[in-house]
């Protein structure tokens, strides 16, 4: 008979495993938010560039990492079964999947200037957004390898690596970066250039670095995880690809969503896109751990899932929900006391424009409040529904609430109604709200009771 477990018991489990990828999730982060920090001090149209085209790079990259989320259920559920080679068969085949794509997306980011110029971003920002994206995007494979590498250690619970490795990228990344783009310490003066080449390299570095931990640590050694490596597995690849695109999808549209908000953004003015990528990229990290909880969540659930264990499930499903809620409201307090301060430290506060930034900023930042529970709950309930192999009417849940309902209302309320940026983020806000609700309904709705 299975052992219930108490609540504390599933609080406890679901800390150990989460902390440490919530404290990675925080750590990628900071990767994005050290670039948009240095280039805010280096110029603000630089920083509009590095905005759009860190968005737009995150936009495809948010696709393609679905293949490595789909990784980590299927290992989990693997290992709940006591089924080590399709361990190793459901890694290997996402990270076939993730390479395949970072190839066959990169002329997107060659052919960037025109894409963003057919958006309406005004041409010295399309230009530096090109000239970023094109060094940027050669990084979309070592990023896609990295998740999914992420996704299989997670999944085997050796999580304490993720995190280290990701923060000491922090480091070297704000490192490089800052040489590179201010031209320090005998490095060239490059700008937005050199932001991309620095995380192209820290990117890379990770890369080897979580690969050779992967096949040669001895408690993994028996996955066999490169062994063999360019022999395709049809059948792996194939379950990889149908819940991994779902995937993919449903976390397109909702980042197309904010990305969407930040090319009408840039309708409107450069220091009003200044502005919505500071406050995006703080809510951005706070939403960070409600993803570190979810993807713990989506382990958890795997293995109680593989074991039949639904009693144990659902329970530890409402200690993860409570956790997450606990948090949320924490960062609501945070975002309302507080976001002058907050946006202070992303520019230079003595700059002709600061001053602007900082007043519309702190707009945004009351709106961001208000959607972080929502935006908590839906990210717990993909979550859990992965956990049990649930990724298609999620997707279709998703593209309804984001682009159906979100996006036509943040259009609507921004330039038909006259509330221009605070428009758009009561969009998000109703999207969220929309996504949350329904996704939560379909968990509970479905997950056998016992």
């Amino acid at each position: 008979m299975t052992q219930m477990l108490s609540r504390s018991a599933h609080a406890r489990a679901l800390l150990a495993l989460g902390l440490p990828l919530v404290g990675s999730h925080l750590a990628q982060m900071l990767l994005h938010v050290t670039d948009t920090v240095i280039v805010g001090w280096y110029g603000v149209t630089d920083l509009a560039a590095v905005v759009l085209g860190s968005s737009s790079f995150f936009v495809v990259f948010i696709l393609g990492s679905g293949f490595a989320q789909a990784v980590m259920p299927m290992v989990a559920q693997a290992l709940g079964r006591g089924d080590e080679t399709e361990v190793r068969r459901a890694a290997r085949m996402g990270l076939w999947l993730s390479i395949a794509f970072a190839l066959l997306s990169y002329p997107l980011f060659w052919w960037a200037g025109p894409i963003l110029l057919a958006m309406g971003q005004k041409p010295e920002v399309a230009q530096l957004g090109q000239d970023f994206l094109r060094i940027a995007g050669l990084g979309m494979m070592p990023a896609l390898l990295v998740m999914v590498l992420k996704s299989y250690l997670a999944a085997l619970e050796r999580t304490q690596v993720v995190l280290w490795v990701t923060v000491a990228a922090v480091f070297f990344n704000a490192f490089f970066c800052y040489a590179l783009v201010f031209g320090h310490w005998g490095a060239p003066e490059l700008g937005v250039r050199g932001a991309a080449i620095a995380s192209f390299v820290v990117q890379t570095l990770t890369c080897v670095i979580l690969a050779v931990y992967a096949a040669w640590l001895r408690e993994l050694r028996r996955f066999h995880l490169f062994q063999r490596f360019w022999r395709p597995d049809w059948h792996a690849m194939g379950m990889v690809l149908r819940l991994g695109m779902p995937i993919g999808l449903t976390s397109l549209a909702e980042s197309g969503l904010f990305q969407a908000t930040a090319v009408m953004m840039g309708w409107i003015g450069t220091v009003e896109l200044a502005a919505h990528g500071i406050t995006l990229q703080v809510a951005a990290m706070t939403f960070m751990v409600h993803v570190g909880l979810s993807n713990a969540t989506t382990v958890r659930t795997g293995r109680f899932a593989g074991a039949a264990e639904w009693d144990n499930l659902r329970e530890g499903a409402k200690v993860a929900i409570a956790l997450s809620m606990l948090f949320g409201m924490t960062t609501v307090a945070l975002f309302l006391a507080i976001p002058e301060t907050i946006i202070g430290l992303f520019i230079d506060q003595s700059g002709a424009q600061a001053g602007q930034i900082i007043a519309f900023g702190t707009m945004l930042m009351a709106l961001a409040a208000a959607f972080q529970m929502v935006d908590a709950a839906q990210v717990m309930a993909l979550g859990l529904l992965r956990g049990v192999h649930d990724t298609r009417v999620p997707m279709w849940i998703a593209a309804f609430s984001y682009w159906v309902i979100g996006m036509p209302t943040s259009y609507l309320l921004a330039f038909k109604v006259g509330l221009g940026g605070a428009g758009l983020w009561i969009g998000l806000v109703v999207g969220l709200t929309l996504a949350a609700i329904a996704l939560m309904a379909r968990f509970w709705l479905r997950v056998p009771k016992g």
